[in-house]
């Protein structure tokens, strides 16, 4: 209770900072979205940088609903899906600045065995293309497996659903959580070491933030904080249901803590990269997204220490892939540019009225609906993370983009109150 009370006071005193009035009716608006009952939220956490540095941060709702209820706090962990692939590119990021990667290298060198689609043997699969969504890897077949299963005898055992049969490597985009997989591979291969270990030890610990993509190995403070992730559906059936109670669909550790993965003790690192998702298994609360985004926004800089280089963070945001009419699935218009683990947003995209180009990922997951985005160039980004959702998002669509009402209405708050200051 302590804590929380800390982290309530500690909210208080970023609104005061945020501009009294201005902050008050942010708040307003953003509880207002979080209850209304057309797409109720479990819990909201968001955060808002403008020139350089924090200006807001917010949070509603519950981490916890039920017997052991316990409310969102400025610490609250949240599992924030696909924007884990962009942080597991700063993973990336920082090996090839240490010369145990390149972009552009055939990755059979590093798994150890070619990787190739079937359809296309000639042509060699680079890092570039894994991280651009250019692989021609496909996720019909699954992207996740346990312990034991090695992914060397997923990628080459001639399932077609694999594989693109009609997209060269490099030559078209189509969103595929695999490809994580095996950057997560690579990266275990070359540096011998566990994927959830080794991001700690590249990003979580140097910049010290709390969480990681193992909870198995939390501490007990950061495991009471992890926020379970919510869907309303009628009990016992996956119909959604907006009257119905909070069903928990992931990370309820009220229940029972988290245990490691199945046949752990004998994982052989560099068998099977999927094992920790570094597609979307990241626990990291918005403050701490804060901290990243800052660091992205200062050149790779945090607290005086360098954590990427400079040109690392600009090769990572500059564009890799645009579409040009053919090239690529852009899911709804959602795709239009991508860089190296991260999408790269048009000033029309994020908030209604346009004006905010940005580049940073998205994420969609049990509930779970997760926002980074960053201006580089102004020192402007915003963090949101919904923690449940009460009505099927897609019952709930935007007006102007690709995403849920809610987010737009979440992010256009953010932006004209916390970032224009209107």
């Amino acid at each position: 209770m302590k804590r929380e009370m800390q982290a309530l006071m500690g909210m208080l005193l970023m609104a005061g900072v945020s501009g009294g009035g201005l902050a008050a009716t942010l708040d307003q608006e953003l509880a207002a979205i979080a209850a209304d009952r057309a797409m109720p939220l479990a819990s909201l956490s968001v955060l808002a940088v403008r020139g350089g540095k924090v200006q807001y941060q917010f949070q509603t709702g519950q981490r916890r609903i039920g017997a052991h209820a316990a409310p969102a706090t400025a610490d609250t962990l949240y599992r924030i899906a696909s924007i884990s692939k962009m942080m597991t590119t700063f993973g990336v990021m920082r090996l090839v600045e240490q010369h145990k990667l390149a972009l552009d290298t055939d990755v059979g060198e590093y798994l150890g065995y070619p990787l190739r689609n079937p359809h296309f043997p000639d042509q060699a699969i680079t890092l570039r293309m894994l991280l651009t969504h250019t692989s021609s890897l496909r996720d019909d077949a699954g992207y996740f497996w346990g312990a034991e299963v090695a992914i060397r005898d997923k990628l080459t055992g001639g399932d077609v659903g694999m594989w693109a049969g009609n997209a060269r490597p490099g030559a078209y985009f189509t969103y595929t959580n695999l490809n994580w997989g095996v950057i997560g591979t690579i990266m275990e291969k070359v540096s011998g070491e566990r994927f959830d270990r080794l991001m700690k030890r590249l990003l979580l610990e140097p910049m010290g933030l709390r969480g990681g993509y193992n909870p198995a190995e939390f501490s007990a403070t950061e495991l009471d904080d992890v926020a379970t992730l919510y869907r309303k559906r009628t009990v016992d059936t996956e119909v959604w249901n907006a009257d119905g109670p909070w069903i928990a669909q992931v990370d309820d550790y009220s229940v029972r803590p988290p245990s490691a993965p199945a046949n752990i003790g004998s994982y052989v690192v560099g068998s099977n990269g999927t094992l920790f998702s570094p597609t979307g298994g990241l626990r990291i609360s918005a403050s701490d997204l804060g901290k990243i985004m800052l660091m992205l926004i200062h050149q790779g800089r945090h607290q005086g220490q360098q954590i990427l280089q400079a040109e690392s963070v600009a090769l990572m945001f500059s564009q890799q892939w645009k579409y040009d009419g053919g090239n690529g699935d852009t899911y709804r218009g959602l795709y239009q540019s991508w860089g190296l683990g991260s999408q790269r947003f048009g000033g029309d995209s994020l908030v209604e009225g346009g004006g905010f180009s940005a580049a940073g990922h998205l994420g969609e997951a049990y509930g779970l609906i997760s926002t980074f985005v960053v201006d580089l160039e102004r020192g402007n980004g915003m963090v949101s993370l919904i923690g449940g959702t009460g009505a099927d998002p897609e019952a709930n669509p935007g007006r102007y983009s690709a995403m849920t009402r809610s987010e737009e209405r979440i992010l256009t708050a953010l932006y004209r109150r916390a970032i224009l200051g209107q």
